[in-house]
């Protein structure tokens, strides 16, 4: 049997006592990183044979797990965090197992992308995940058309090295939409920052997901100076958090931008 383990995205005690013990009594655990999952299984004390399986040998470890598996040994296949094959090695691996007719299950368990949509607040009824974007211009139009033209919420992931320029490029395609910038999930320092593009980060560090609010194309949305307007009729009758609060509701704009445009026309 292949077991598909997720593994912690961050708090090492994000795990299932299913998965710790399929990973203590399988034969060999693939690893994208044998050597960044020592620091997981030294802590739960798992001492299973580790071998590499990443995106630069993964056709041939593929081959090798099939191997592995026609022998009648238990493999677990874990990432580096989070669930296997979701923008990490997999694909490939499961492809062969279902063409060579062999078993395979999941141990689920922690997402990066689901966590962060969570931790958005943003509508989760409707929800597309589109990785992360790529480097190649032509794959990048295509990318940005589809996040573009779906109706709900999207998730893209980032690192450190991209994040600004992903943020741009999704500003140039999308105007001036609100994200969520989430990082250090379930970490000490969790970070949930929402604001409205354009927007960049000071020195990043890390992996990022960024959560893009879809706003309903029916609620036509009035420009500044209208908010502003009804901002302050809405004022002469209740107080200015339950009248931000309206206008959110009402034309599906964060509480921050309306707040921002307040400080901004420095309203009394």
């Amino acid at each position: 049997m292949l077991y598909i383990v997720a593994t912690p995205i961050g708090n090492l005690e994000d795990i299932s006592i299913r998965a710790i013990k399929v990973m203590r009594e399988c034969d060999i655990i693939a690893c994208e990183d044998t050597r960044h999952s020592k620091i997981l299984l030294n802590h739960y004390d798992i001492n299973t044979k580790t071998i590499s399986y990443h995106k630069y040998n993964e056709q041939n470890s593929a081959d090798g797990i099939v191997s592995l598996l026609k022998q009648g040994k238990n493999v677990a296949l874990i990432s580096d965090a989070g669930m296997p094959i979701v923008s990490d090695p997999g694909n490939i691996l499961v492809k062969k197992l279902i063409e060579n007719d062999l078993p395979f299950t999941i141990v689920p368990g922690a997402n990066a992308g689901l966590s962060a949509l969570i931790l958005s607040g943003f509508d989760a009824s409707k929800f597309a995940f589109f990785g992360f974007l790529s480097e190649k211009n032509k794959i990048l139009k295509t990318q940005l058309n589809d996040i573009k033209n779906f109706e709900g919420t999207r998730i893209v992931y980032s690192s450190k090295y991209n994040i600004n320029k992903d943020l741009q490029n999704l500003h140039s395609c999308l105007g001036a939409v609100n994200v969520a910038i989430v990082s250090e999930i379930t970490k000490i320092h969790e970070n949930v920052n929402i604001q409205s593009l354009p927007y960049s980060i000071e020195e990043p560090k890390g992996e990022y997901v960024i959560v893009i609010e879809y706003v309903n194309k029916s609620k036509i949305c009035p420009n500044d100076t209208e908010i502003l307007d009804e901002l302050k009729d809405l004022l002469r009758s209740i107080d200015k958090s339950t009248a931000m609060k309206m206008l959110k509701e009402k034309y599906n704009i964060s509480k921050s931008y309306i707040y921002n445009l307040y400080e901004k026309s420095k309203l009394k």
